[in-house]
């Protein structure tokens, strides 16, 4: 059974970097069949793709995050990661990872097979 875990801190002040961690177990990140993806919604809107990791360890990312966005991962691990930087009370929102059926990562949603339950981080002083 595959299962994805968040962690990281719910508060963090403006300006400063979020940093948060996806903790997978039954499945290898390194797998080539399957891509990782950050996803986050906030409050009373939709859902918006951060980025993607790829089994090679390649990256994409969501054009309008991508200057603040790095997506990394720790294989001996086999948890990926998210830092957000410069973040504004604008980026309080539920973070969720997933799993990404296209190996390149399609960001749709209808591909992602495996969802963790989401954590919320709120920006605030």
């Amino acid at each position: 059974q595959v299962q994805l875990q968040e962690s990281g801190p719910g508060l963090v002040k403006p300006s400063q970097t979020l940093s948060l961690t996806c903790t997978v177990s039954g499945y290898s990140i390194t797998s080539v069949y399957y891509a990782w993806s950050w996803i986050r919604q906030p409050p009373g809107k939709g859902l918006e793709w951060m980025g993607v990791i790829g089994g090679d360890g390649s990256t994409l990312y969501n054009p309008s995050l991508k200057s603040r966005t790095s997506i990394s991962r720790d294989m001996t691990k086999n948890q990926f990661s998210l830092q957000l930087d410069s973040v504004t009370p604008e980026d309080t929102a539920v973070y969720y990872c997933a799993r990404d059926m296209d190996p390149v990562g399609s960001g749709r949603y209808d591909d992602m097979d495996y969802w963790g339950k989401g954590t919320l981080v709120a920006v605030s002083s």
